[in-house]
């Protein structure tokens, strides 16, 4: 097919910076005329060498309002910028996870992700463009700074010129003048590499052995829905009630997709309701993931730490490869540096940011990890994986059945703190407050951090307040201002961080952990009440923000 290429004059957009997964912003703001084909254009200009020319790159998305446009702008201006081969899931479709999968397998030159995870969809709601870079993983920050340097200097686009839109629907490849675009199956290629990791043979078996085992899987209309039909049903063999809201839309059918107690509520009831052996949820991209069942709620600290401890006694993957280290984000709980440190195993701090861990997976040390914004996952790609992790419970509570059968997920929660102890752990997160009053609460919390030192804040005497600082052990770079921590004389921390996953104002989180080696069964907001009124006091957040309760707790 024919093509022509036009050159468009266009002048910067302020706000442009990607943050750590991408840019995200409103879909009212990336349809402002020439905004979204600002920041493609920058994507294009700014790929790591050799550059655009003559590349492959894969395109998609978690199905989200706007996705489908803005895949045919990719093409119409990536076309213009010498890409070779677009590589695009059916319909545009693609789960994050899938994605990785998909640039490492093909040896693509990198990847453009539409989403913007787990945040609203919609006409009024959240859009998200991110890259990936060749190992799957997403740009590291000397990329992300260079496509913003790009769009503050931007004068013109390139884009060509089609008859008609390219035809997304139709699995095969299509040949322009210039370039090829290919339409692969959305699925089929994360599934096979999800059958190589996971001994799906033992949980056919766990299922037919157990027929009172249920499970429920809601993908809260996000990507994940037929990757979750094809795994749960088709190779698996779970009925199709086993699944809940799993067909993708573009609003999410209003819900908000994101994976925890609070926005997941319909699952939660329905686990409990249905005493429900395991129930999981993902996002809307289907890099994070929830685990539950009727009478226990895993948190994403303590659910990465099982996967550690028991991934070489009964997941093929790690028992073919070892496991090379360990990792979790720096305000997740430290339950899984008890396992690192009872296997014998290097375990990494890192900032937020799943960039972080592809340096250390590409040197080969590391294997596993995490973080407590639920996101767990492994060397497999670069990036987290919400179907990895709920495959992973079914695999070891098979493994677990076949010496202690009826073990739940309540029992081998039990069993994993009878070994380590247990790290109590919960995340207030304040949604859309004032970016500016935001900030200056962390500033003064910052300037007073010295003052701090020796006081007995609720019974917790502060022995240390600094910002998390990480020096890259492969690549050197370093990373500042990563959270503000209080940490206390027996341990516990408080971590204040302002997140930059939203498209608006401003997120304060605040984390709170405390270390507990023989009392298991406290409800975790009783336990860590103390540190939580603590953190309350310190930071005088009500003042600041003028939020008196969170948006979210986890």
């Amino acid at each position: 097919m024919s093509t022509t290429t036009t050159t468009v004059a266009t002048t910067p957009f302020d706000g442009q910076k990607p943050g750590t997964s991408g840019l995200r912003k409103r879909v009212v703001v990336f349809q402002k005329e020439h905004y979204t084909e600002n920041f493609i254009q920058a994507i294009f200009t700014a790929m790591p060498a050799p550059g655009a020319q003559g590349a492959t790159i894969v395109v998609g998305g978690d199905g989200r309002y706007y996705m489908r446009d803005v895949v045919q702008k990719i093409i119409r201006i990536g076309a213009a910028n010498g890409i070779a081969r677009f590589i695009v899931g059916q319909d545009g479709i693609l789960s994050t996870p899938a994605a990785s999968a998909l640039i490492r397998k093909r040896e693509a030159d990198g990847g453009i992700i539409l989403t913007a995870s787990h945040n609203p969809g919609g006409p009024n709601a959240d859009f998200g463009i991110k890259y990936n870079t060749r190992n799957g993983g997403p740009a590291p920050e000397s990329v992300t700074d260079a496509i913003y340097a790009a769009t503050r200097t931007i004068t013109e686009y390139h884009q060509v010129t089609l008859d008609a839109p390219v035809d997304l629907t139709t699995l095969g490849c299509q040949h322009f003048a210039g370039f090829d675009v290919e339409i692969v199956d959305s699925v089929t290629d994360y599934v096979e590499l999800t059958k190589s990791i996971f001994d799906f043979d033992l949980i056919r078996r766990f299922r037919q052995q157990s027929p009172d085992f249920s499970l429920l899987f809601d993908a809260l209309n996000g990507v994940t829905g037929p990757y979750g039909r094809r795994i749960f049903v088709d190779e698996l063999g779970f009925p199709e009630s086993a699944l809940d809201q799993c067909t993708p839309l573009e609003d999410f059918g209003g819900c908000h997709p994101d994976p925890n107690l609070t926005y997941a509520d319909k699952l939660v009831a329905r686990v409990e309701r249905e005493k429900v052996a395991l129930g999981a949820a993902s996002d809307g991209d289907g890099d994070r993931n929830m685990v539950l069942s009727h009478d226990w709620f895993v948190t994403p600290s303590d659910s990465v730490a099982v996967i550690a401890h028991y991934a070489t006694e009964c997941i093929p993957y790690f028992q073919r490869q070892g496991l090379r280290g360990l990792a979790r984000s720096m305000p997740t709980s430290c339950a899984i540096d008890r396992v690192a440190a009872a296997k014998g195993l290097e375990i990494f701090e890192v900032p937020t940011g799943w960039k972080f861990f592809g340096n250390l997976m590409d040197a080969g040390r590391l294997s596993i990890c995490g973080e407590e914004s639920f996101g767990t996952g492994s060397d497999h790609i670069r990036e987290k994986d919400g179907i990895w992790a709920i495959v992973a419970w079914l695999n070891i509570l098979a493994h677990v059945n076949q010496t202690q059968p009826a073990a739940s997920v309540r029992s081998i929660m039990r069993d994993f703190y009878q070994t380590y102890g247990r790290n109590y752990f919960t995340r207030y997160d304040y949604e859309e407050v004032d970016a500016d009053g935001a900030a200056q609460m962390i500033n003064d919390l910052r300037a007073k951090g010295n003052d701090l030192v020796g006081q007995t804040i609720n019974g917790f005497t502060v022995a240390a307040v600094n910002d998390f600082e990480y020096t890259d052990p492969i690549d050197h770079s370093v990373s500042r201002n990563q959270g503000l921590r209080v940490i206390f004389e027996d341990s516990s921390r408080i971590i204040f961080r302002l997140s930059g996953t939203g498209s608006e104002g401003a997120t304060v989180r605040i984390y709170i952990e405390r270390f507990d080696p023989v009392e298991f069964d406290i409800d975790a907001q009783v336990a860590l009440k103390p540190l939580v009124d603590a953190a309350l006091e310190v930071s005088q957040l009500s003042k600041y923000t003028g939020r008196n309760e969170p948006t979210v707790i986890t």
